[in-house]
């Protein structure tokens, strides 16, 4: 059974972290440094043991790279450190074989996600309206957080974005076992 192949399990592990992420982020809006960072280590030795120190550079090397696009958005404003961590786990347990299906998949669900929580609110126009501001104002000042639109400001509408971490691992997981 497909499911049940190395790529599989490994998708599975990511996907059952990013989910227990996503519940702590829907219950508290955190994720919890207890669990970014021993699945962090966990991925590490479990790589380590798999395939030797070489497979868990590259599995240090993926997690370093999904925290890192992700640190981006943190510096701009746009999401927690949090999310950050989760998505650097997710990539350590997952590695580089799946890493561009994993990003893929979760910025086009918090896409959707995002979408669906601006219309549910009734905020869709002003939403879009910020996107604008936002393109505007990163493009004269790179990464500086808008002083309006950031995570601090409580009048922002904020997405879980755990939930959309753990969305993505879930699709990928289904695309790799091949259950379409």
């Amino acid at each position: 059974m497909k499911l049940l192949s190395p790529d599989c399990m490994v998708l599975l592990c990511a996907s059952l972290c990013a989910s227990v992420g996503a519940v702590w982020d829907i219950r508290t809006r955190r994720i919890p440094n207890l669990l970014t960072g021993s699945s962090l280590a966990l991925a590490l030795m479990f790589h380590l043991g798999a395939g030797g120190w070489r497979q868990m550079g590259l599995a240090a090397a993926a997690g370093l790279v999904g925290g890192a696009v992700f640190f981006f958005f943190f510096l701009a404003g746009g999401m927690g450190a949090g999310d950050v961590k989760l998505m650097a786990a997710v990539s350590s347990i997952a590695g580089f074989g799946h890493l561009q299906e994993i990003f893929l998949a979760t910025v086009l669900t918090g896409g959707v996600f995002a979408l669906f929580l601006a219309v549910t609110r009734g905020r869709l126009k002003s939403t879009l309206r910020n996107v604008g501001v936002l393109v505007q104002h990163h493009a004269i000042a790179g990464a500086m957080p808008h002083p309006e639109l950031n995570m601090h400001n409580p009048a922002t509408l904020r997405l879980p974005y755990g939930v959309a971490i753990a969305a993505g691992c879930w699709i990928t997981l289904w695309m790799q076992a091949g259950l379409k």
